[in-house]
C-alpha cells in the first residue's frame, strides 16, 4: 500500500511539473540539438573511420589501443577543457583458429561457427563425442560425461523486447562450457544468440566459474545451422569432431578515455555521458560500442557547438573492456569513489546505432522514485522526438556508480536488428544508417541539457 500510495503522489507531482515548467527556450533549444545532429554532426564520420582505421577493439589486442588514440584525438580536436585517462588490467584472449565437423546419420553437416569469447581451446588435440541436445542448465546431469552437449535454446521470438529474450536466454552461453564440464562433458555447442535465422554465428563472452575444474571449450554455430542440427538429431545420433588454438593470454594494461567540460555554478556535479570503445575481435564494432562512444563525443560537440555553458560538469567516458571483463566500468567507478566525486547522472549509450525510442533509468532505491519523477517531467518536451523515460535497465559500465545515488540512464533505440549484429563480423559500418546514430546523439544531448539546466 506504501509503495502504491508513494507512486501516486509521484504521479501527480509529474503532472505538476510537467505543465508551465519549461520555457519556450527550452523548446527551441532541443530543436536546435536536433537540427545540428542532423545536419552538421561529425558523428558518422568519427564512427566510420573508427571502425576503418582501427577494427575490431577487443581490449588489450592493437587495435584497441588504435581505437582509444583515435578517439582521444576527436576529444582534443573540439577544445574540451581536459581529458585524461582512468587505466585498469584487463584481460586478452587469442581466438586463433578452429574446425567444427558435425557427422549426422545423413552425413557431414556444415555449419558456420565461432569460438566463444574467453573459450579454452583443445590444447593442440582433436574433441570427439556425441551430441546430445539441452535446453537448459539445470538438465545437466552425468549423462554428458564424455559427450558434447548441444545448447540450442533459442532467443524467445515472441517477446517484442530483444533484450529480455537475450537476456532469457544468454546465461547457456556465458556459463554453459563451465556448467557441462562440471559433469565431465568434452566440449560444448551453443545456438548463436540471435533474433532471427540466418548463417552467421555470434561470439560472446563464456565464463568459468571459480569451482571449474574441467574447462572444456565452447563454441557457437549460426541459427540457421542451429536449427538444422536440432532436426537431424530426432533422426539419430550425431557427432562433433572440434578442435581449436583458443587460449587466454597474460593481462596487459588498459585505460579508459575521459573528456569534460567544467560546470560554471556546480563543477562538483557531474553529468556522464559515455560508451564501450572495445569490442569483439570478427567485426568493427559498429553498433557494438562504437555507435554509443561517438554518441557520447556528439553530445560535448553539440553543446560546444551552441556556444552553451554548463552549469554542471559534463564528463564523456569511452570504457575499455566491457565485453570480457568489465574493468573499465569498475576501475573508472573506484577511481571517481576514491575522489569523493558526485555524479548525479550518466547516460549509457550500448545499443547499437539505431533510431532512439526513450530512455530507461535506475538509480539507488533510497533516491529512485524521487529522480524518476524529475527525470520524466522532461517527457513533456521529449514528446516531440517520440522519446519516452520509464524504469529499466541503463548500462553495465555505469551500474557501478549507483553507490553515488544519481540517476543511471540508458538510451534505448530500435532493437530489433540489433541482434542481427551483435557480436558477429556483420557488425560493420555499412549497417548503420547516418541519420539514425546522429538522433541518438541528439536524445542524449537533450537530456543533458535538461538535466543541467534544472537538476534532478
Amino acid at each position: 500500500m506504501k509503495k502504491l500510495i508513494s507512486l501516486f503522489i509521484s504521479l501527480i507531482a509529474i503532472l505538476n511539473l510537467s505543465y508551465g515548467q519549461f520555457s519556450d527556450e527550452d523548446a527551441f533549444m532541443l530543436k536546435d540539438i536536433h537540427e545540428f545532429a542532423l545536419k552538421d554532426s561529425k558523428v558518422y564520420h568519427w564512427l566510420d573511420t573508427l571502425c576503418r582505421t582501427a577494427g575490431p577493439r577487443l581490449s588489450g589486442n592493437q587495435a584497441s589501443y588504435d581505437g582509444l588514440v583515435y578517439a582521444e584525438q576527436v576529444l582534443q580536436s573540439l577544445e574540451i577543457d581536459r581529458t585524461f585517462q582512468v587505466e585498469c588490467q584487463v584481460p586478452r584472449w587469442f581466438r586463433g583458429q578452429h574446425s567444427l565437423d558435425i557427422m549426422t546419420p545423413f552425413g557431414r553437416l556444415p555449419v558456420r561457427s565461432t569460438m566463444l569469447g574467453n573459450s579454452l581451446g583443445t590444447d593442440g588435440k582433436h574433441i570427439s563425442g556425441e551430441i546430445i541436445e539441452l535446453q537448459h542448465l539445470d538438465s545437466l546431469d552425468n549423462t554428458v560425461k564424455d559427450k558434447v552437449v548441444y545448447f540450442s535454446r533459442p532467443m524467445d521470438p515472441g517477446l517484442t523486447q530483444t533484450f529480455h529474450a537475450y537476456g532469457r536466454a544468454v546465461d547457456q552461453r556465458v556459463y554453459g562450457p563451465s556448467r557441462a564440464g562440471k559433469f565431465g562433458a568434452k566440449a560444448v555447442i551453443v545456438r548463436s544468440m540471435a533474433s532471427q535465422i540466418d548463417t552467421i554465428p555470434h561470439t560472446g563472452v563464456t565464463v568459468y566459474e571459480e569451482d571449474a575444474t574441467n574447462k572444456i571449450p565452447g563454441i557457437a554455430i549460426s541459427t540457421f545451422d542451429a536449427e538444422a542440427l536440432s532436426a537431424l538429431l530426432t533422426k539419430g545420433p550425431a557427432y562433433a569432431h572440434l578442435s581449436s588454438t583458443a587460449q587466454p593470454l597474460s593481462d596487459t594494461t588498459s585505460y579508459s578515455i575521459i573528456a569534460e567540460i567544467q560546470g560554471s555554478e556546480y563543477p562538483d556535479e557531474i553529468i556522464l555521458v559515455g560508451g564501450h570503445i572495445d569490442s569483439w575481435d570478427l567485426g568493427q564494432g559498429a553498433h557494438d560500442d562504437g555507435a554509443g562512444c561517438m554518441q557520447s563525443i556528439q553530445v560535448l560537440e553539440t553543446l560546444l557547438a551552441m556556444g552553451y555553458t554548463p552549469k554542471r560538469t559534463l564528463r564523456c567516458v569511452l570504457f575499455t573492456n566491457e565485453e570480457n571483463g568489465l574493468n573499465g566500468g569498475r576501475s573508472y567507478a573506484e577511481y571517481s569513489n576514491a575522489n569523493n566525486e558526485k555524479h548525479i547522472a550518466a547516460i549509457e549509450s550500448d545499443a547499437g546505432g539505431f533510431t532512439p525510442r526513450g530512455f530507461s533509468c535506475t538509480a539507488h532505491e533510497d533516491v529512485f522514485i524521487e529522480k524518476l519523477t524529475k527525470l520524466k517531467s522532461f517527457e513533456t518536451l521529449l514528446e516531440p522526438y517520440d522519446l519516452y523515460i520509464k524504469k529499466g535497465g541503463a548500462g553495465a559500465d555505469i551500474n557501478p556508480l549507483k553507490s553515488q545515488k544519481g540517476i543511471l540512464i540508458g538510451l534505448r533505440p530500435d532493437s530489433q536488428r540489433y541482434f542481427d549484429y551483435h557480436h558477429t563480423a556483420a557488425d560493420n559500418i555499412d549497417t548503420v544508417h547516418p541519420r539514425e546514430l546522429a538522433l541518438g546523439g541528439a536524445a542524449m544531448t537533450s537530456l543533458v541539457y535538461l538535466i543541467d539546466k534544472y537538476g534532478i
